[in-house]
């Protein structure tokens, strides 16, 4: 990051952090003078913050308020405690008895965030990173989540989103795409084998919340060759489980009849 890109970044906090309860409009000069700004700085920031949906501005007054985008960044953040505090207990337990990588995503738009992991302790394993976004349409936990999206939503995010082949076993084919979400559908989690990195595999299974909702997903993955069709099916039913009861605490009591949700 450079000085000057380190310097806007720094504005941009000290505008946000002039809005609170007691003040929650506020016009150019107010915001100017608490976060020690020129007039013309704090006006520019402003206008391209409301420009992107950070800000939005009242047209009567011409004052300024937090924009739409800061609540969908808030839900995010609020979806991922509520579910790492319910999941982490679960995650170990997952790892415990299956000794691969455990991971929790959550949706973020039209992809999938990775807000948990757990490593495997075998020396050969599947490594990522909490923070790293990855596309909806490859590998099973990015399934998992678009299978039981509203029917309408799917073909949304298809439409909107270029399928990438990340390998040669990534759908990037909207009719088989289809196909395989309705499979996960009437199994209740999606499978997949070597579709965003070469020799990966992985189980997952839905998150939903209080009305159907589905929010994210759960995963067991590691290297294909540990993954057999007998692993796979063991790692389907606990995945399934941990799942399901994560849901549960969340307020959806009906996950055992998650093959109808979304269709």
């Amino acid at each position: 990051m450079t000085p000057d890109s380190s310097s806007v970044l720094q504005h941009i906090v000290a505008i946000l952090d002039c809005f609170s309860l007691d003040h929650p409009e506020l016009g150019v000069r107010e915001v100017a003078r608490l976060a020690n700004l020129s007039t013309s700085t704090a006006g520019r920031l402003m206008a391209e913050m409301k420009g992107i949906g950070i800000l939005q501005q009242n047209s009567a007054t011409r004052g300024y308020t937090l924009g739409s985008r800061i609540l969908g960044w808030s839900g995010v953040y609020m979806d991922s405690l509520d579910l790492r505090t319910v999941a982490l207990p679960l995650m170990e337990d997952l790892r415990r008895i299956t000794s691969e990588t455990v991971s929790l995503y959550l949706l973020d738009g039209n992809e999938r965030l990775c807000v948990e992991r757990m490593e495997s302790r075998h020396t050969l394993r599947m490594v990522s990173r909490v923070g790293h976004r990855l596309p909806l349409h490859a590998g099973s936990a990015g399934k998992a989540i678009l299978a039981f999206l509203a029917p309408e939503r799917i073909e949304e995010i298809l439409r909107v989103t270029e399928l990438k082949p990340l390998t040669l076993h990534t759908l990037a084919d909207p009719v088989a795409l289809q196909a395989e979400l309705a499979k996960t559908r009437q199994q209740g989690y999606a499978v997949s084998h070597g579709e965003w990195i070469v020799e990966a595999s992985g189980v997952a299974a839905p998150v939903f919340r209080k009305g159907a909702e589905v929010i994210g997903s759960l995963s067991i993955s590691g290297p294909s060759s540990r993954f057999t069709a007998h692993k796979v099916q063991k790692y389907a039913a606990d995945i399934v489980q941990a799942a399901g009861q994560i849901s549960q605490f969340l307020g959806f009591s009906a996950y055992n009849g998650i093959n109808r949700v979304g269709e």
